[in-house]
């Protein structure tokens, strides 16, 4: 069956307050930049409450599909058949003629759920729920009712323009749309925790900005590509990331040179995070996003988080902080980031680990530990700050801006 119409649900939008419409124009918005990625043109509106797309010519359906089941903000899609509103007799036989196509082997369990929105049609939504609910069991015996737990949920809609008839509640991501939270800034790995991380910030109505710290020649161009093509997944779901990509390796022979190996990553986490918020507030992102979960590493203590914590201005968001490694896994499965994932190419944190690295790291000791890097880390700072290279990602792969290119002339 070639449908004409998508019926758009939410949830979490339906119960905001008087800034509703805000969220709702976000969605809006989101629907129509996946469309523009699909063939055939679409009318995306909004009713009374209701997010509507009308298909204006042939399209793909499974792209259609495709494109819709990733944004945020849709919990259920439902594929319509819309028709001009016709008389009681003329909407029974559609119905029938409706149901037997979508469902012809027949021997299905049934609940007819009519809606008139429509207050002068003749007939009222119990009048029709009766009427088109006895057509379907004279039209094939096969069809049962049940009211309670139905395999087929009929829905009929009469609205004063068309009449819509559906069946099928297909599943959104859901969450808030993209846009409608504000900006910040993840702090992407090659691990399976960040993409996830990211992920969930999103789903939440933030949009993204990502940076990665590179150590050529100690990682390779296939880790830089790995984390593009993390980049690019996520995208699917939060549109064109800007990917920060970032030269560390001076900086991390220098804290390696200078610095106790047991706090090594303690102290070259700070240092990213400090570099993050830089390009985090030059890019006017509101806060950082890292994939760290409580306990998961010797980085990822109470103490060390609170210890790399004390460098950023900025809020730290940390979604996967109450997580196990399951959880985590079961999450990158499902958005499609897992396989990439563990591939075998290291990155920069991986590279540099200590054999015994510090649980319980003391700040004061931390920042003592730090002034031996005086002579040279705010030079290699700002070196590093100027090997950005700025990658778009989409779901269709990358392109480069100039490293100097100030990210705020293209819209960042």
């Amino acid at each position: 069956m070639q449908y004409q119409s998508f019926l758009i649900k939410y949830a979490e939008i339906g119960i905001k307050g008087k800034n509703r419409h805000l969220f709702e124009e976000a969605l809006e918005r989101q629907m129509k930049i996946a469309l523009k990625r699909c063939e055939g043109q679409f009318k995306v509106y909004r009713t009374s409450g209701r997010v509507f797309v009308d298909a204006l010519e042939e399209y793909d359906y499974e792209e259609v599909l495709e494109a819709l089941s990733h944004i945020f903000g849709i919990t259920g899609i439902c594929p319509m058949r819309r028709m001009d509103v016709l008389p009681p007799d003329e909407v029974r036989d559609a119905v029938v003629a409706f149901i037997k196509e979508e469902y012809p082997e027949g021997k299905h369990t049934f609940k007819m759920h009519a809606r008139r929105q429509d207050k002068l049609y003749p007939l009222d939504s119990l009048e029709l729920n009766a009427m088109l609910g006895e057509a379907v069991l004279e039209a094939d015996e096969r069809f049962t009712v049940d009211v309670h737990d139905p395999e087929i949920l009929m829905t009929v809609e009469i609205r004063e323009e068309s009449i819509y008839l559906y069946s099928h509640i297909l599943p959104g991501p859901g969450g808030l749309p993209v846009g409608s939270g504000g900006k910040a800034m993840l702090c992407l790995s090659g691990g399976i925790d960040s993409p996830v991380a990211g992920w969930m910030i999103a789903k939440r109505g933030i949009k993204l900005d990502a940076v990665y710290f590179n150590a050529p020649p100690y990682t390779s161009e296939r880790a830089l590509q790995k984390v593009i093509d993390l980049a690019a997944q996520i995208a699917k779901y939060t549109g064109p990331i800007y990917l920060h990509n970032i030269n560390f390796t001076e900086i991390q022979l220098y804290i390696y040179e200078k610095c106790p190996h047991d706090e090594l990553t303690i102290i070259m986490r700070r240092f990213m995070m400090r570099i993050a918020e830089k390009i985090a507030l030059r890019t006017q992102s509101q806060a950082l996003i890292t994939g760290e979960s409580l306990g998961q590493v010797a980085s990822q203590t109470m103490v060390s988080l609170g210890v790399t914590n004390e460098v950023c201005t900025l809020p730290v968001f940390r979604p996967l902080i109450g997580f196990d490694k399951e959880e985590i896994i079961d999450v990158a499965k499902k958005i499609g980031t897992y396989e990439t994932s563990i591939l075998p190419y290291e990155d920069c944190c991986t590279i540099f680990v200590a054999k015994h690295p510090v649980t319980k790291p003391n700040l004061n000791t931390i920042k003592r530990h730090e002034l031996h890097l005086n002579e040279k880390i705010d030079e290699m700072v700002e070196k590093a700050l100027q090997t950005d290279e700025i990658l778009i990602v989409d779901q269709k792969g990358s392109r480069v801006l100039k490293a100097s290119q100030d990210p705020l002339a293209d819209g960042m």
